[in-house]
């Protein structure tokens, strides 16, 4: 497992993500802790709303605007890969909207989209309030 295995791009958007190194560590630390061995590759695409909701709209046939879309290109079970497209405009939003900075929404998103990749939903209750308790977990274990 490696940190130069979490890659960050922006889409459609120009967007520079700040403490790149501490947020790869942060997200290293995180998919340690759920047990899993290696990263293949970890891919966060910063995006506008418009690019997500089309992402939306064609893989996953919801026409809908979302802050996060997730795709698990794992392929072994202690490994994990994928891509993790974020909506920036869709954190900052909802930032304003929760009360929170944008900057923690938008590592919550991020820790989002790791958890799912580790295995965690989100579509029922249960399943909702299990994942939002790792996220502030993981959130709190920030050391930046």
């Amino acid at each position: 497992m490696a940190l130069r295995d979490i890659l960050f791009f922006s889409e459609d958007i120009t967007y520079v993500l700040k403490n790149k190194q501490k947020v790869r560590e942060w997200i290293f630390a995180t998919i340690k802790a759920e047990g899993f061995q290696r990263i293949g590759e970890l891919n966060f695409v910063f995006c506008s709303d418009a690019y997500l909701l089309e992402i939306n709209k064609e893989y996953l046939n919801h026409d809908t605007y979302t802050d996060i879309v997730t795709f698990d290109s794992s392929e072994k079970e202690e490994e994990i890969s994928g891509d993790i497209f974020i909506s920036v405009e869709r954190t900052a939003e909802n930032a304003a909207k929760f009360n929170v900075s944008e900057t923690d929404e938008l590592h919550r998103v991020i820790i989002h989209g790791v958890l799912h990749l580790c295995g965690y939903h989100d579509k029922k209750g249960e399943e909702k309030d299990l994942m939002t308790a790792k996220e502030n977990e993981y959130l709190q274990k920030r050391a930046f």
